[in-house]
């Protein structure tokens, strides 16, 4: 699931340097992710782990996404 997510970060983002990311990164003030890379982060979510996201889903920290997914049955 990890890999899965940081090779989904690469591609909305490729800047981003791996070794800045952490459970505690917040995706957009440390990750730099705007509006556009975040949609089509969940968008990339979405079809990774072929789940759909609930409408209330927020994620600001890498973490976030992590404990949605793991709650979610996503692997």
């Amino acid at each position: 699931m990890e890999e899965k997510l940081m090779t989904l970060l690469m591609e909305v983002s490729p800047d981003i340097d791996l070794k800045q990311i952490s459970s505690k990164s917040y995706l957009q003030s440390d990750l730099g992710l705007d509006s556009l890379k975040c949609m089509m982060l969940l968008m990339g979510i979405e079809d990774a782990f072929h789940i759909e996201l609930d409408e209330s889903a927020i994620f600001e920290k890498v973490e976030d996404v992590y404990k949605y997914l793991q709650s979610h049955g996503a692997k």
